[in-house]
């Protein structure tokens, strides 16, 4: 079977349009999403119409973004073949309390599953959990972009709503709920929002952080956050991709887009495939056609090169192998 996975997305702007005529609302990169049998995407907004923003006193004051969203959101992404979604980033929770209670609102009434947001820790980081022909799947995020304010809404605590925040190089609640999913699961699942803006080389945290779920039993990690895209490879038998880059978004100053594609086979991760595209003018994805496809999948492969991840997984023949560093 083969699990899907693309970047941010968000519907501000012009892109709010898309919000009244959900099915196809993504254009023609629709199939490569709909076509796998499990797909997960970042939904980097709140989905809201009331709240103030957050003051994010802790942000640098020219980079204060608020993005939101209603709930028809969630019907553009089940349209569009999506079947999971994390909201576990820095713009979750943009509209505070109030729109986080709205956001946790829509999420119940919606028809696609959302993670790494919930009523508290435990349900922020409770996973989706799903079963397709005999494989038992568990899927979780976490956010582990820089923190940008106080309150509380950013980081769910035991009785209090929030995000499931993951801003240590070792995030124990999340490694916790990666121990306890890998228990059940088949495949573990972590989305996590990461990494620095519009750098396409992993921090060192990122790969701490990579090799700490690993360690807790973690199959997949996938993340976003940079803008741009990053390595894909193996640590051992996990497969980790640093950075998906945009989707969705509302220009295309960052226009390198595409759809991660992982074949699963027994329960084992047996290989990874990706399908470039670029983010037009209107700022949706459409998949890059003719000639221009074997350069841009060598370009993405390419990324791998300052990521320290291995070609292969260890079992199978022809696997890399990675030093103490990280590094190839």
């Amino acid at each position: 079977m083969t699990l899907a996975f693309a970047g941010d997305m968000h519907f501000e702007l012009h892109l709010a349009a898309l919000l009244e005529r959900p099915r196809g609302a993504l254009g023609p990169i629709t199939p490569s999403l709909a076509g796998a049998d499990l797909t997960m995407v970042n939904l980097e907004s709140a989905i809201t119409d009331r709240g103030t923003p957050e003051a994010k006193e802790l942000e640098d004051p020219s980079q204060r973004y608020h993005f939101r969203t209603g709930p028809a959101a969630l019907d553009v992404l089940a349209a569009a073949g999506v079947d999971v979604v994390t909201m576990a980033n820095n713009h979750g929770a943009d509209y505070g309390p109030v729109g986080l209670a709205d956001t946790l609102e829509a999420i119940r009434e919606g028809p696609v599953p959302v993670v790494g947001i919930g009523r508290n820790q435990e349900d922020a980081f409770t996973p989706y959990r799903v079963s397709v022909r005999g494989t038992d799947f568990a899927f979780l995020a976490g956010d582990g972009s820089m923190r940008e304010g106080a309150s509380n809404v950013w980081a769910a605590g035991p009785t209090n709503p929030g995000l499931a925040a993951a801003h240590a190089a070792r995030p124990g609640a999340l490694l916790a709920a990666v121990r306890s999913a890998s228990r059940r699961a088949d495949v573990v699942v972590v989305y996590l929002h990461w990494g620095e803006e519009l750098q396409s080389c992993p921090t060192q945290q990122q790969r701490t952080t990579a090799r700490a779920l690993a360690e807790a039993g973690a199959d997949i990690v996938v993340g976003s956050h940079a803008h741009v895209l990053l390595g894909s490879g193996w640590i051992g038998d996990t497969y980790v991709n640093y950075g998906l880059g945009n989707f969705l978004w509302y220009h295309d100053q960052q226009a390198e887009s595409g759809v991660l594609r992982i074949r699963v086979e027994d329960g084992e991760l047996v290989g990874d495939s990706w399908i470039p595209a670029r983010i037009g003018p209107d700022g949706r994805p459409t998949p890059v056609a003719g000639e221009g496809v074997d350069a841009a999948v060598a370009q993405w492969q390419a990324l791998r090169g300052c990521a320290g991840l291995a070609a292969r997984p260890d079992r199978l023949p022809g696997a890399g192998t990675v030093d103490d560093d990280g590094l190839p």
